[in-house]
C-alpha cells in the first residue's frame, strides 16, 4: 500500500440512502473481483483499495451514518477524478432502483465529479460499453502474439 504522503488529496461523498450497510457491503464484494477490499458487517465499515496494478494508486473508506453511506477517497490529485468515477459510477448502478446519486466534495471544498441517478436507459448504455469492453479485451487476450 502506498504511504499516506502519497494519498495526499481526499474526497467525500455522502451517498443518501435507507440501506447504507447494504450498499456498501455490495460494492466491497463487487469490486473485490479486480481491488483488495473488505467489508466488516458489525461496524458497517470497509475499504477499497485501488491496487489492480500492483501499488496502490488510492483508497476509499467505506463508513456509513444514519441514512447514508459515506465514502472517502484518499488518492494522488492526479489519480482523484477517476477513482471518484470508478467508485462512484459502480455505487450508481447498484442504486439504480434507489436512484442514488453519488456527488464527491473535495478537501480544498471544491465540487469533484458526479454519477448517478441513472435512468434504465443510461444503465443499458453502460452495460453495453461494459460488453464492447469486455470483448475487445478477450480478442485482444487471443490474438497472436498476444
Amino acid at each position: 500500500m502506498s504511504t499516506s504522503a502519497d494519498l495526499d488529496r481526499t474526497s467525500v461523498a455522502r451517498v443518501a440512502t435507507d440501506r447504507p450497510a447494504r450498499y456498501g457491503k455490495q460494492l466491497a464484494s463487487h469490486m473485490s473481483h479486480k481491488i483488495t477490499t473488505s467489508w466488516d458487517a458489525d461496524a458497517a465499515v470497509g475499504e477499497l483499495v485501488f491496487d489492480r496494478g500492483g501499488a496502490a494508486s488510492g483508497r476509499v473508506d467505506l463508513s456509513t451514518e444514519d441514512g447514508a453511506l459515506v465514502l472517502a477517497l484518499h488518492a494522488p490529485e492526479s489519480e482523484l477524478e477517476r477513482l471518484e468515477h470508478v467508485a462512484g459510477i459502480h455505487l450508481a448502478r447498484f442504486g439504480v432502483e434507489d436512484q442514488l446519486a453519488v456527488s464527491w466534495v473535495r478537501d480544498d471544498g471544491s465540487a469533484g465529479t458526479s454519477q448517478g441517478p441513472l435512468s434504465p436507459e443510461e444503465l443499458a448504455e453502460l452495460k453495453a460499453k461494459r460488453e464492447a469492453r469486455l470483448a475487445r479485451e478477450a480478442a485482444e487476450q487471443t490474438a497472436p502474439g498476444a
